[in-house]
């Protein structure tokens, strides 16, 4: 009998022991995310891991912190779900490793010359972190800024910033809010509003990195793309627009037909030279019709497909120039050159000191207002 006893007391310790492991065993996202991992303080402002789902099991997840995608599980050909963005694991590394990976981005995404523009007769200078010039509203624009945070369902989160006048230079104080919304067309629909009490210049945009690989350790030159466009603007050695348009025809940037974005790249062109690869605003020809497809990415080994579609005038097109092996994102994998595709949806680059573009100034009492939908397609 006492043996008995004996054996039982130890099997209780055993599972209790076991129930108290699993207890503090992580949920993980199906990313494979640690919630937990981004959960900390920044400059007095808490910040989190948020998670979207749809239907169909897509899944998203976000950090308020900069109100970064950090991942997003899209449907391949084999049935199976793929994490198709870059990012990192946690938010150690977002603090600690300089780039742009899911940010929003703001006040002005893209470059403004030689980082000042004017209004009404008032110059305004701003941060100059490019070559001399301000590129994405400088190192503390949007995409370093924690945004309050209010999940309003299991597919749906807003996310709200207040910036004073003065921020990083521009006028105005700002009231901007991001709701990211999933939908199940497997659509993560991302609208941009903002409000000013003063005239400014705003260009809201994302800054995911596509990889539709299902492995980002991989380069995205296999992967076929469409963009409905027939001029891009023109950059110098510094990246910068001066107002002009090139005709995409007879170059290596007219992807008006689908082909492999990889196929042109050794062509000895100026544009491919200043820009280190393909790094360039494209002039949609949708007409800011949000119903049409203004670009369409396929990997043909997972046939896990990108749809975009957008309110906006320009995409610019970068396919990772920059990355060289140094950064290392989620689950340990070191990011390659070329291992990526952004697809960002704006007003043109340098719009503040070019009037011949269409115009990024928003007045008191307007509503600035953007729509950007990246829509996940599986191609056989």
């Amino acid at each position: 009998m006492k043996n008995i006893l004996t054996l039982g007391a130890t099997v209780l310790l055993v599972l209790s022991a076991c129930q108290s492991r699993k207890a503090e065993e992580p949920v993980l996202t199906k990313s494979g995310l640690n919630p937990a991992n981004f959960e900390t303080v920044v400059d007095g402002d808490s910040v989190a891991l948020y998670t979207l789902t749809n239907a169909n099991g897509m899944e998203v997840c976000v950090t308020n912190f900069g109100g970064r995608i950090v991942s997003i599980m899209a449907p391949a050909k084999d049935g199976k779900m793929y994490d198709v963005v870059l990012g990192h694991d946690s938010i150690a590394d977002y603090l600690n490793i300089d780039g742009n990976f899911g940010a929003i981005i703001g006040r002005y995404g893209n470059r403004i010359e030689n980082g000042k523009f004017s209004l009404d007769g008032v110059e305004y200078e701003l941060p100059h972190n490019n070559y001399g010039h301000c590129l994405h509203g400088g190192p503390k624009g949007f995409h370093n800024a924690v945004w309050r945070a209010d999940q309003t369902g299991d597919n749906t989160i807003e996310l709200t910033l207040s910036t004073p006048d003065g921020y990083a230079g521009f006028p105005g104080n700002v009231e901007a809010k991001v709701v990211y919304a999933l939908d199940d067309e497997n659509a993560l629909h991302i609208d941009y509003t903002a409000t000013t009490d003063k005239k400014t210049v705003l260009n809201l945009t994302n800054h995911s990195y596509f990889n539709l690989n299902g492995d980002c350790s991989k380069t995205v030159l296999n992967h076929v793309a469409f963009i409905e466009s027939d001029d891009i603007t023109p950059i110098d050695s510094t990246f910068m627009t001066h107002g002009t348009f090139m005709p995409v025809e007879g170059t290596p940037f007219d992807f008006r037909m689908p082909k492999a974005i990889g196929r042109d790249l050794d062509v000895d062109n100026e544009q491919l030279r200043n820009g280190m690869g393909i790094d360039h605003n494209y002039v949609l020809s949708t007409g800011c019709d949000v119903s049409k497809v203004a670009a369409r990415v396929v990997c043909p080994e997972t046939g896990i497909g990108l749809e975009v579609y957008t309110t906006e005038p320009g995409l610019q097109v970068y396919i990772g120039n920059f990355l060289d092996g140094s950064v290392v994102g989620k689950k340990g994998v070191a990011y390659p050159k070329r291992g990526a595709i952004c697809l960002e949806t704006q007003h043109f680059p340098n719009s503040p000191n070019r009037p011949e573009y269409p115009s990024c100034v928003v007045e008191p009492g307007q509503e600035y207002h953007s729509t950007c939908i990246y829509k996940f397609i599986v191609a056989e």
